[in-house]
Order: C-alpha cells, then structure tokens, then sequence
C-alpha cells in the first residue's frame, strides 16, 4: 500500500505539467459542485416548479449530445490549451454574470452556455493527458484526475448545500467563477503541449467527421467502451430514477436515507478511482475492467434485496467502487485505442453516445418505477450491468494497447 501511495504522490511531484492539470481540474471541479446545488436552489426556489429543474438537469448534459461529435474535431484540430483556457473563460463569464439573473429562463440558458463549454473542457483534458505523462503512468494519471472528481463531487454538494444556506445562492456562483478563473492560469502555466508537435492536415469538415465514427467502430479498444459502457449506462438510468423511491419509499429512510445512498456511491466512487489506476497498471485493462463492471452489478443487485438503507448503504459502496475502476479503464481504453489526432473526436463519440443512452434510459426508468417500483428497477439494472461485465469481458480481452514509441522503456541488463 505504502508503494502505491507513494508512486500516486511522486507522479503529482515529478510531472509539472500533470500536477498543473490536476490542480486546474481540481479548482474547477470544486466550484462546479458548489454551484450545482446553488442552481437547483436557485431554480427551485424561484419558480417552485419541478419542470424547470428538470430543464436545468438536462441543460447541464445535453451540449455533449448535440454538439459533441463536431467538438470533436475541433478539439483534434485547434490547440487544446486554448480550448482548455476559453472553457475556463466562459465558464467564469457565466458564473459571474447569473447573481444578475432575475428569472429561470435566463439562469436556465446560461448554465446551457455553460455546459457547453464543460462539453469542450472534460475530452479535451482526457485527449491531451496522453501528452503530459508516459504510458506507464498514464493509468494513474487517470486514477488522480477521477478521484479528484469523485472526491470533490461527494464534498463539495454538501459544502455547496451549506453555503447556500448560511448565504445565497449568488455567494457560490461568484465562488465558482473564480473557480474557473484560476483553472485558467495554471493551464496557461502548462508548458508541454497537449497534442502531438506535427498533426496530419484536415481532410476536410466532412472527412475529419465520419473518419473519427469510423475508428469508434473499428479500434476493438472504443467499441468495447462503446457497447459495454452503453448497457452499463442504460443500467445507472434506472439506478438513478429510482434510487429516491428506494430509499425513501421502500426502505423508508427519508431524505436522510436518499441522501446516505448517495453519499456511499460517492464514498465508493473515490475509493474506486484512487486504486484503479494501481489495478490496471499491475493486472492489465482485461480483469479489472470486467471485474469492476461484475462488482456494480453485484452491489446493485444486493440493494435491490437489502432488507433496510443501511445494509443498502454498505453494498452501494461496492457497487461505487466498481464504477470508480471502470470509469479510469474506459478513459485509458480510448486514450491508447485512437491516435492524438483522432483522440479528441474518440472522446466525444463516447461521451455523446453514453449521455444519450443515459438520457433515453431516465426517459422509460421514470414509467417503469411507477409500475414495477424500485426494489425491481434496481434488479433489472443489475442483470443489465451483468450483461455489461460479459460483453465488456469478451471485448476487451481482444484489445492489445500498443505504447507509444517515445514511451518505450529501455531494456534491463
């Protein structure tokens, strides 16, 4: 344990340009989850209309449906530091100019702004990490920037609850826009580049287009994400939905146990992420991708059986954990399944395709919890997350990553 910890903090140490990063992202993820209950606070409270709230949950995801696969190319074609730097910009710009807002509408179409420059910001982080560390770190690389998601998810919505609370929502809003605002600077810090020093010129809009669809069908490395991630996104639909009823309904723990189940994924998702990149690098994608689909799928299922929250709680964290690992493994099967100068669409082809599964699976959880209720939805999406674990296993045992030339190790006497 001693040595992973240590080999975690020395890539933070070693590695300027990756520690640059991680603070940047770092920065922006906490004022991200500050504001996010700051703006369902704020819609909520303006209007007292569940509709409106709805519209601002999807705000926040649907920029990368619509618009992802043509920022793909943009980002394989424009500097990454740039777009990393005018994301920031504009999400400053955003945060700063909503304690000005005075109805839903306006708040509702500036998150969407918002969103998507966070559609442009989070693939083209992933895309250029390639370039600021060596293969071999490049699992961990991976674990860190995910922890630092996860860990910041799981605090700063209960920081962002409570500042609200003891000010306004305006408070947090400013609060994230310098957020964004120092994400800048230690991006323009960064003095490695984010992309290889020669690209291959455009073979047109059209071309760079279809070629990038083209490699998420035929690297095995993006169409095992593809297909098993999918089938694991239809199954956190369902998960997602119903987790409130759950809680509140079945188990009947109250707001206090919805909260709590959240919490443990959180818990989970922070635990699964900081180990994950030690798992890849020491077994190889094959076993912990599986293996962490096949805990999700287990954790779901035991929740669904639980006789109370807590023993829900205790499982949910397992199942947490396993989304943890997948998640690194799914960023580290694109990073080294696309080139550098397909990379960019790589990532937002898979990020569309999952947020649009997502998006049509809390479509039909929403009726189907209704008529099955909770305990049912939550089993069934434990088959599918099974379902997902065997495909994902039979995909990715057919993926052979090749290192990159300049990060060849040398041979040992």
């Amino acid at each position: 344990m001693r040595g992973i910890r240590g080999a975690r903090l020395g890539l933070l140490k070693d590695a300027p340009a990756f520690r640059l990063l991680f603070l940047a992202t770092l920065a922006s993820s906490i004022g991200t989850w500050l504001a996010f209950v700051a703006l369902v606070i704020d819609v909520g409270g303006r209007t007292d209309d569940a509709n409106w709230v709805s519209a601002l949950l999807i705000v926040e995801f649907l920029p990368i449906i619509v618009i992802g696969f043509f920022a793909g190319r943009l980002i394989d074609r424009v500097s990454r530091r740039w777009i990393l730097v005018v994301s920031d910009a504009v999400r400053a710009g955003v945060f700063f100019a909503l304690p000005f807002t005075t109805s839903a509408l306006q708040i509702i179409t500036l998150a969407f702004a918002a969103g998507i420059a966070t559609s442009l910001f989070r693939p083209a982080v992933y895309a250029g990490l390639p370039n600021l560390v060596s293969d071999r770190d490049l699992p961990e690389a991976n674990g860190i920037l995910q922890t630092a998601d996860n860990l910041t998810w799981t605090i700063g919505s209960v920081v962002g609850g409570a500042l609200v609370a003891a000010t306004s929502p305006d408070v947090a809003y400013i609060v994230n826009g310098v957020s964004f605002a120092v994400s800048a600077v230690l991006i323009l810090r960064i003095r490695q580049r984010f992309e290889e020093a020669d690209r291959a010129p455009s073979r047109g809009g059209w071309k760079d287009l279809t070629e990038g669809l083209a490699l998420a069908v035929r690297s095995r490395a993006l169409l095992t994400v593809l297909v098993a991630w999918s089938i694991v996104m239809l199954a956190n639909a369902g998960v997602n939905v119903s987790e409130y009823f759950l809680a509140t309904e079945v188990f009947k723990g109250g707001d206090f146990g919805y909260g709590l189940l959240v919490g443990a994924t959180g818990l989970g998702l922070v635990a699964g992420s900081l180990f994950g990149g030690s798992w890849v690098s020491q077994r190889g994608l094959a076993v912990p991708y599986a293996v962490s689909i096949a805990l999700m799928a287990l954790g779901f299922g035991a929740a669904a059986v639980a006789p109370n929250v807590w023993v829900a709680a205790l499982v949910v964290i397992a199942a947490g954990a396993g989304n943890g690992v997948a998640v690194v493994t799914n960023a580290l099967l694109v990073q080294r399944g696309a080139p550098d100068r397909l990379r960019g669409r790589a990532f937002t082809v898979v990020m569309s395709v999952g947020y649009a599964v997502l998006g049509l699976g809390m479509v039909v959880a929403g009726p189907l919890t209704n008529a099955i209720g909770a305990r049912a939805v939550w089993g069934i999406s434990a088959g599918l997350t099974a379902l997902g674990a065997l495909v994902g296993l039979v995909l990715v045992r057919g993926v052979t990553p090749e290192m990159r030339p300049g990060d060849a190790l040398p041979a040992s006497d």
